[in-house]
């Protein structure tokens, strides 16, 4: 387990810029401690001393802000930035090399039993507030955008934005056009779609409206100009 733990301060030293020294990490990293934490906690859930586990859950939970459920599966070189409002549930299967930012959700979609919360693959990286939801699997060395929710698998190597994301791109190639700085006036492709069709008919219900009232204009004059006994 020591070794596990040297893993993930070197994974935040390597991931965080900001990141002076493995001393620093060790003192002032909540997402940090919520992990080293979770590796105790998660032991006892095995050895199935469960009220113990989740007790000691909460209290890792109120010092980090950080909610980690014990029965969680996480890989080595997990690494939390920030972390405050980060919630994983109790199914989650998480790989190794990730990186979750502050927000993220890794939660259920309901009521159901068994496995119930995501899997993330090996090397994913999820942005802040991401909400992951459902028993779906998001493949290795994937993105998920910030603020984004995602319920449908995701393949390996793509980058999903968006609610309900959808992928923006697949094996290095850019699917869609997004970028962040312009987040808030990204849209949806299909929604896009469904916009510009609605413009072509209102511009075809314009056309048809100007030839019917040329029409009548017609129609009217031709009726003015007949004489008495054709009228």
């Amino acid at each position: 387990m020591f070794k596990t733990l040297c893993r993930d301060i070197q994974a935040a030293r390597e991931r965080d810029p900001a990141a002076r020294s493995n001393l620093e990490i060790l003192l002032c990293y909540s997402g940090v401690h919520a992990i080293i934490a979770h590796r105790v906690i998660h032991r006892l859930w095995q050895w199935k001393l469960r009220l113990l586990a989740r007790w000691l859950s909460q209290v890792s939970k109120f010092f980090t802000n950080i909610e980690i459920h014990p029965g969680a599966v996480i890989g080595q070189e997990f690494f939390i930035d920030h972390g405050t409002g980060t919630v994983i549930g109790e199914t989650s299967e998480i790989g190794d090399g990730v990186t979750l930012f502050q927000g993220v959700t890794l939660g259920g979609t309901g009521r159901q039993t068994g496995k119930r919360h995501p899997t993330l693959e090996d090397n994913v990286t999820v942005g802040a507030h991401a909400q992951i939801l459902g028993s779906i699997t998001i493949g290795e060395c994937s993105v998920v955008g910030a603020g984004a929710v995602v319920v449908d698998d995701i393949p390996p190597y793509c980058t999903v934005v968006g609610s309900k994301a959808y992928v923006a791109r697949r094996d290095g190639q850019r699917i869609y056009d997004f970028h962040h700085e312009r987040a808030l006036h990204a849209k949806d492709p299909e929604m896009q779609q469904l916009l510009d069709r609605i413009k072509q008919l209102e511009e075809e219900i314009s056309t048809l409206k100007a030839q019917c009232e040329m029409y009548r204009q017609q129609w009217a004059t031709g009726r003015t100009e007949c004489s008495p006994e054709e009228q």
